[in-house]
């Protein structure tokens, strides 16, 4: 599902008008029947809604709403909040239809009327905001101000039209005074404020509603400026490995970890368990030689494989050249959880994954081994996904978390594009930027709304490094996803962007899964392998 800004939706609206011929009246009359649907869905018990219509398009979706309840049976309080500006065309058509329907339509011109109306509302079931859509670019302020802030004050559930009034469609950026809604339907494609804090979270429940539009025209609008996806489960059902009856073990790819080091064999084995619960067919797990025996009897479905360690039970040189010929014939290494990060285990690192000749998921200490040297990942001789949290990101690009955090799109296109990797963003909103075909293209972006704050404990990370390898090595030994052996379209850099989008997906929902039958601040790392097996069988079942 595509993500547009204001500019491109309008774009959007403007060629279907005059060039596909498609009268912005109709558009709008599917906008309501999309509206009117969504009251019914998100809000069954109401039976009373109140509607505010401001003077543009958004305002007219609202009165064509307004007709489409009036006939489905609602009892409808409808007002005008024009505050003296003059409606849109098609804004007064719709509002003279209501008046001759005989709906009857109360005016909101000063800040007197507002407060009033807002009594009015606080009888209804619902109220509905349509007041301002997607392409507002002032801050509020006078009668819209003051009637934003009243509705916000009620305790009745808001339906935003579009976006909630107070936002802009292209910014996650609170720009004053906006409505605070429970649920919002817009239209075509959710914009960037639905998606991003902290405007998202203004938005409450989305709700995307088609318009009849040619799907041609949403797809084009959002390749300018660098495509933007979010990560919806039907679109990811059809990257997910199917089982053969007459597979085995082997047609699922051989995976190895390289991770641990003493105090942390925990994320050796959270990441092996993640590994074989994902899929894989065989696990290698190559860690320090005294951690072997804690591997082995926590992870039983995979095979240890010891390293040399050095004084302080972390890898050094010395283990370069075994993970080399460990690495040959795998479909797939992660490397990276628990290895440490001094100067011998940061050299064998870089030397390493420069010269495995196999696709690569880096995390942890594998990312910080590369602080300040990002580029050099360009050069690997096979596919690599990076995922990184802010901070790492931040060591990585050489600037602080918070930086990372103020522009996490920028900055995880900005990782994209020099390191040449497919690049997971890890937080709120995880981010998957995969680098463009075109040198100077922008990568394109896909958005993960799955996951809970649960999620923030240690050892998650861990656990997602061991999902995305495992698909990974599945898409790679069976890359035509049916098995007949036929080579991907596009190569090891696309199967890493598909197992990079479903291991996020995956991963959140099973957070998730987790949470809801639990608790959040209960969620622990290790509880995540038992929620993979439902958001598996979820996707699976699409």
């Amino acid at each position: 599902m595509r993500i547009l800004t204001a500019e491109s939706m309008a774009r959007v609206d403007r060629t279907a008008i005059e060039e596909v011929g498609i009268p912005g009246l109709v558009l709008m009359e599917n906008a309501a029947i999309g509206l009117a649907d969504g009251v019914g869905d998100l809000f069954p018990e109401a039976e009373a809604v109140a509607i505010f219509c401001g003077p543009g398009n958004n305002g007219g979706d609202g009165f064509a709403l307004a007709r489409h309840l009036d006939a489905r049976g609602y009892r409808l309080e409808l007002f005008a909040a024009f505050a003296g500006k003059g409606p849109s065309e098609d804004c007064a058509t719709q509002r003279g239809i209501c008046e001759k329907q005989a709906i009857p339509v109360t005016p909101v011109d000063d800040e007197a009327d507002a407060l009033e109306a807002a009594a009015v509302a606080a009888d209804a079931d619902l109220v509905v905001d349509a007041l301002f859509g997607t392409g507002l670019g002032r801050p509020l302020e006078g009668v819209f101000a003051t009637l934003v802030e009243s509705l916000n004050d009620l305790v009745v559930p808001i339906l935003a039209v579009d976006l909630p009034s107070g936002l802009n469609g292209s910014k996650a950026e609170i720009l004053g005074p906006h409505v605070q809604a429970d649920a919002t339907v817009t239209f075509a494609a959710p914009k960037v404020a639905h998606v991003f804090p902290p405007t998202s979270a203004a938005a409450g429940e989305l709700v995307v509603s088609d318009l009849g539009l040619p799907p041609a025209l949403v797809d084009e609008a959002a390749e300018e400026g660098g495509a933007l996806h979010l990560l919806i489960p039907h679109d990811l059902a059809g990257l997910l490995p199917r089982r053969d009856p007459d597979s085995h073990k082997g047609t699922y790819g051989h995976v190895l970890v390289v991770a641990g080091a003493t105090g942390t064999a925990g994320a050796a084995v959270l990441c092996a368990r993640a590994v074989v619960r994902s899929g894989a067919g065989l696990v290698t797990v190559a860690v320090p030689e005294p951690l072997v025996a804690t591997v082995d009897g926590a992870s039983l479905e995979s095979m240890t494989l010891p390293l040399a360690a050095g004084p302080r039970g972390q890898i050094t040189g010395d283990a370069v050249a075994p993970i080399l010929d460990a690495a040959e014939g795998k479909d797939a290494v992660a490397l990276g959880p628990g290895l440490g990060d001094d100067d011998d285990t940061a050299e064998a690192i870089r030397d390493a994954v420069l010269r495995l000749p196999v696709p690569l998921v880096l995390d942890a200490d594998g990312l910080n081994a590369f602080a300040g040297r990002l580029g050099e990942l360009a050069g690997r001789p096979a596919a690599t996904i990076l995922t990184p949290h802010p901070g790492e990101l931040g060591r990585l690009l050489e600037c602080s978390a918070a930086e990372v955090q103020e522009d996490r799109l920028a900055a995880a296109r900005r990782a994209a594009r020099e390191s040449g990797a497919v690049v997971v963003l890890k937080g709120h909103r995880t981010l998957v930027a995969v680098p463009a075909e075109e040198e100077a293209g922008d990568p394109a972006v896909w958005v993960c709304l799955a996951g809970n704050p649960g999620m923030a404990t240690g050892g998650t990370g861990d656990v997602l490094t061991g999902v995305t390898a495992a698909l990974l090595a599945q898409l790679l030994a069976r890359s035509d996803r049916g098995g007949d052996g036929e080579e991907v379209e596009g190569g090891d850099l696309a199967a890493a962007a598909d197992a990079a989008r479903l291991a996020v997906w995956l991963h959140g929902r099973a957070g998730d899964l987790v949470a809801a039958a639990g608790s959040e601040p209960a969620l622990a790392a290790g509880d995540l392998e038992g929620g993979l097996a439902g958001a598996f069988r979820e996707l699976g079942e699409l």
